[in-house]
């Protein structure tokens, strides 16, 4: 899906790690919540809350995620899941274009 329609769009953003990592809290009418962000190069430590999918949508990473000890790298066109209460760890090679989903 390449655009979102009927949408609430929160107009403060999410700032993350001095201003690397920044993102936008998208509303659903079903109640479902997505962020759309960007994150500038760096390495980058995340907990979560919920469980939640990450999309990247351009850009270059490695991930870490929780009970692993092998990095995965992701590009554009690809996503990986990460489970709720969980922390996960990201290393960013170029500037990344991202759309993480949460669930319940």
């Amino acid at each position: 899906m390449s655009e979102f329609k009927n949408v609430t769009i929160v107009k403060k953003a999410n700032v993350y790690f001095d201003g690397k990592v920044v993102s936008r809290t998208v509303k659903f009418e079903d109640g479902s919540t997505k962020t759309l962000g960007y994150m500038m190069p760096g390495n980058y430590d995340f907990n979560t809350a919920a469980a939640e999918a990450m999309e990247i949508l351009a850009g270059q990473l490695d991930v870490l995620l929780p009970n692993s000890q092998e990095w995965v790298a992701v590009k554009g066109g690809e996503s990986f899941d990460v489970p709720a209460n969980a922390n996960f760890q990201l290393k960013v090679h170029e500037p990344t274009d991202y759309c993480c989903s949460y669930f319940k």
